[in-house]
């Protein structure tokens, strides 16, 4: 038959899969730092682009002001 299984040994059990865990995690929470600050680089990169069209237009705008 099996063996009993006391406490101290579960506990064992449980820390020796700790770091396995806890790499998993940190494997995780890279994975989605990395899809955020992607998506938040795509997002300022539009936006940035958007303000430089803009500026543009004032600039011809005021330059032709200037000129009139």
């Amino acid at each position: 038959m099996g063996q009993t299984m006391f406490a101290s040994q579960g506990v064992f059990i449980l820390f020796s899969f700790l770091p396995t865990i806890f790499n998993l995690i940190l494997a995780v929470f890279a994975i989605y730092f990395v899809v955020k600050i992607v998506k938040f680089t795509n997002e300022k990169i539009k936006l940035d682009r958007e303000k430089n069209e803009k500026l543009s237009e004032i600039i011809k705008v005021l330059t032709e002001d200037k000129k009139d």
